[in-house]
């Protein structure tokens, strides 16, 4: 059957069985012997990239966190603006799973699945970093409060303990929600499988799901449960994150702007990630006629309407150093624009602001490759962003005598670059195994479905 853009939920062919299609589209994915070609070259690469992030993870490890260009005042470098970076990258996920469902956003089943498994995968990134940066890995649970052999307790008062309980709560809701998402799903590749090992492995995942009138009932509200509990956490996590910043007392860092501003900004860099993912995905696992070219015109709608509210924060934000006549304020904006790291800034203006406009024109946000292009391009521009609010804060504060410029060093590279290894080799391991799809709810969804009652 040949894949195109139409949509199959529109006048399927006679005797054509329209689930049945959409089963075979998502099953044979991880049914077939041997994947397309491009998975086992984008694999590779993951796994080039993965060798590289544990290498130099293992070179830090052994000669401690000055192998990183961290250096005084710039003591948060590269760590920290990865950490910002992948935990916005996981924002997306929660938003087009718990709140586009509470909002009745059907066009979102389409998508969901992977967009909630980038968000887990995001998170193991991101949690990697702040473990590595407190220079002694080997002793992570001295930040949660367990009793231990050096009776200490965390610092209640602090952000970054607080990112500890946020995070880690963010990502069992996130698990939970994305299991109990692929349960019905689980249950079809079981009775599906043809072997031994598959069946018992899918049919363990799947909880003795067998489709019953009662277990739809409990499913679908232990969903809303769910999402209802998912969404505050949508606003929470990068608030969280940017507390980070906007309690301390750094010029560039004190603002209320922050929590809006990260948290718009992370759905932003989310989208884009998704779109990233999603315009390969179809193309390489024939899965054109689940994701349409009206899903990705939609999520390039969401990335143009998020780029607008970045760009008015950063516009903001001179705006208040300036009412405030705070010298310091001033100091460090224009500075942010025009001094050691002007490069930098005007390079997250480029992609996060001036790119994402061409989206107002149909036929961009309407062409996969403009999409892809756009996608990359603001992934790159929301990394910038977090490298310039912490750098150039930090690199000069009050004190002209303790000014730096904080470069990074070989191994910053490949600890960054290592890190998306680490995400895509997840990432293309998920594609083959699980279920990249909702089938359950594409199909409740489809104009059958509708018909017959399922939803």
């Amino acid at each position: 059957m040949a894949i195109s853009d139409v949509n199959p939920f529109e006048a399927p062919p006679a005797g054509d069985n329209m689930f049945a299609r959409i089963t075979d589209n998502v099953t044979r994915i991880a049914e077939t012997a041997t994947p397309p070609r491009a998975w086992y070259i984008a694999f590779g690469f993951a796994q080039l990239l993965l060798l590289m992030f544990l290498g130099s993870l293992g070179y830090v490890i052994w000669n401690g966190i000055g192998a990183w260009g961290n250096m005084m005042p710039v003591a948060w470098g590269f760590p920290i603006v990865n950490f910002v970076f992948w935990i916005g990258i996981g924002h997306a996920g929660t938003l087009i799973s718990a709140v586009l469902f509470l909002f009745r956003q059907n066009w979102r089943t389409a998508i969901n699945r992977f967009a909630e498994a980038m968000t887990i995968f995001a998170v193991v990134c991101a949690g990697i970093f702040p473990g590595m940066h407190i220079g002694r890995p080997w002793l992570p649970y001295y930040m949660f409060p367990i009793p231990n052999q050096m009776d200490m307790w965390p610092q209640f008062r602090s952000p970054l303990e607080w990112d500890v309980f946020a995070v880690s709560t963010y990502a069992t809701v996130s698990i939970l929600f994305w299991y109990m998402g692929m349960i019905p799903d689980f249950a079809t590749f079981r009775d599906r499988a043809t072997t031994t090992v598959r069946r018992v492995a899918y049919g363990i995942v799947a909880m003795g799901w067998r489709g019953s009138s009662r277990q739809w009932h409990v499913y679908e509200r232990a969903y809303l449960i769910l999402a209802a509990l998912a969404t505050p956490l949508v606003l929470s996590v990068h608030s969280v994150v940017s507390f980070d910043f906007a309690t301390a007392q750094l010029p560039g860092w004190h603002t209320t702007i922050f929590p809006p501003y990260f948290v718009a900004g992370a759905i932003f860099g989310g989208f884009a990630m998704v779109v990233t993912l999603a315009v390969p995905a179809r193309q390489f696992f024939g899965l054109k006629r689940i994701i349409t070219i009206r899903h990705l015109e939609l999520m390039n709608k969401v990335i143009m309407a998020t780029g607008l509210i970045v760009g008015y924060a950063y516009g903001m934000e001179f705006f208040v150093a300036w009412y405030s006549g705070n010298k310091y304020e001033v100091f460090t904006f224009v500075n942010r624009a025009f001094g050691p790291y002007g490069w930098a800034y005007w390079t997250m203006i480029s992609c996060n602001v001036l790119f994402p406009q061409l989206h107002w024109f149909p036929q961009v946000r309407r062409n996969p490759w403009a999409t892809l292009i756009i996608g990359l391009i603001v992934n790159v521009g929301m990394w910038f962003e977090r490298f310039v609010i912490i750098c150039t804060s930090l690199s000069r504060d009050f004190l002209p005598s303790s000014w730096g410029y904080f470069v990074p060093t070989p191994v910053d590279l490949m600890t960054l670059g290592g890190s998306f290894g680490l995400f895509f080799t997840l990432f293309l391991l998920f594609c083959r195994y699980l279920p990249m799809v909702a089938m359950s709810e594409v199909k409740a969804f489809s104009p059958a479905g509708l018909a017959h009652g399922d939803h």
